[in-house]
Order: structure tokens, then sequence, then C-alpha cells
């Protein structure tokens, strides 16, 4: 099965943010996935989305084999966001965390980052970073946070963007608990060099959706020419495992 893993619901009308699970379904649907890791696009605690753990735990419940949540948090409030982590995934079956250093302003190596990632690490899910060409988003400025939390997944979303995919590559092959995520990179040849470098285990499929389109960054996947095991593992087999799905 395919399986996006970053996805977005939210719902706040005066920043043009209306992003419904049935949007998401519909374009998951047309491009024939089965299961998507959804999160808002505001952070808690104390921004745009003040209901966002609420959004996502309806939208999850209500759906409970096609979305699984991931908690979109503020690590500069990592007291608060600690606790609303553990209350995602304890008691709402959440699956990992979100963190955009853009909208926070966080390094990705500064303390209350770190402690928020090795959070995550020891309830069992994965961290999904903001990956791409803005500053503390980079893959290099979110090095350092592998290095400090070994035993956590961090996964790098979009790869590193436009212009610094090969830094992410490079990134990647230094510290073994990252992984690409291949949402909105736009150069298929460096998933399929990604793949060859650290493992189709440590690739996976994302959209970005459901502003992207599921159904054209699916093609970048074929495109990268991969083999049929690989192929399936980066659009839903790893996924799987990350996302602690039973068949």
């Amino acid at each position: 099965m395919i399986i996006d893993m970053h996805m977005h619901i939210d719902d706040v009308p005066s920043l043009g943010w209306e992003l419904s699970a049935e949007t998401c379904l519909r374009s998951m649907d047309e491009a024939g996935i089965e299961r998507a890791a959804v999160m808002t696009i505001g952070d808690l605690p104390g921004g745009a989305s003040p209901k966002a753990l609420e959004l996502i735990a309806e939208a999850c419940e209500k759906h409970p084999n096609r979305l699984h949540g991931f908690i979109r948090l503020n690590p500069r409030q990592v007291d608060e966001a600690i606790g609303l982590l553990h209350t995602a995934v304890r008691d709402m079956n959440f699956r990992g965390l979100k963190l955009h250093p853009v909208s926070t302003l966080a390094h990705p190596g500064g303390r209350e980052t770190i402690a928020l990632i090795k959070a995550a690490g020891e309830l069992g899910v994965p961290t999904l970073f903001h990956c791409g060409d803005e500053p503390l988003t980079t893959p290099l400025s979110i090095a350092p946070a592998a290095a400090a939390c070994p035993d956590s997944t961090i996964i790098l979303g979009h790869m590193g963007g436009y212009f610094h995919v090969d830094e992410a590559i490079d990134v990647a092959e230094r510290y073994p608990n990252i992984i690409l995520e291949t949402s909105a990179t736009p150069y298929p040849a460096k998933i399929g060099e990604a793949v060859r470098r650290i493992g189709a285990e440590r690739v996976i499929y994302g959209s970005d959706g459901p502003v992207s389109s599921p159904a054209l960054e699916t093609q970048k996947i074929v495109l990268a020419q991969l083999s049929d095991e690989d192929r399936n593992l980066v659009l839903g087999g790893n996924a799987e495992t990350l996302l602690g799905i039973t068949r």
C-alpha cells in the first residue's frame, strides 16, 4: 500500500487554512494512497491553531484506518510542549511529532528542541522536521539534533528542498537515525541517489498535500527508477514500520 507521511489538516480561515480531512481523503483517493500522517500548519502551544490537538484527533478517530496524527509543537515552550506530546501519543494514539523551525524560530540543535526530540524517542515515535532552504531548516542545521538524539528517529521532510538536497543525503549518510522524506524536492534522480547511498529503508514518500498534489508527488518515485522492492519500501513499507501499522 501507499502511505503518505506528510499531509495537513487545519482550519484557520483568516490565514487561508481550510484543509479538511475530507479534502485530504479525496486527494489520497485520487492518488491511490491508503493511509497518511496528518498534522496542522499551526503550532501548539499558543499558535494560530489553538484546537489543533482536537482537530487532528477527531479526524483520525473518524478515519482510523486512513489517517494517523502527528502533533506540531513549539519547542520554545518546552515543558508544556512535552506535556502535550505525552497526551497526544499516550492518550490519543498520535504517531509522531512535527517541528517547523520557520514558524517557531527554535533552533533544531537548541536545548529545548533536543529535549522534545528525546521525549518523542522515549515514546517510540519519530520527529518530522521541515527541512528545506530557509534559515534554521537546512540539513546541517538539523544535524546537531541527530547527533544529540541517537535513539530518536528524525525525518527530514522535503529532504533539503531545492538547494540542500545533496546536503541532506550527506547528513543522512553521517547519522543512521535520519530518514529522508520526498515531498516538494523536485529531483527524482536524487531520490534514487538517496536510496543507493543510505538504503531504501531510510527513504519515505510524502506529498505535503493536499495543497501539493499527492498524485503528482508519487510520480517522482516512479521516475526515480527504483527496483520493485525498493519502491514498495519507499511508498509504504517503511511508513508501516514508523507508524506501527499491522496488516
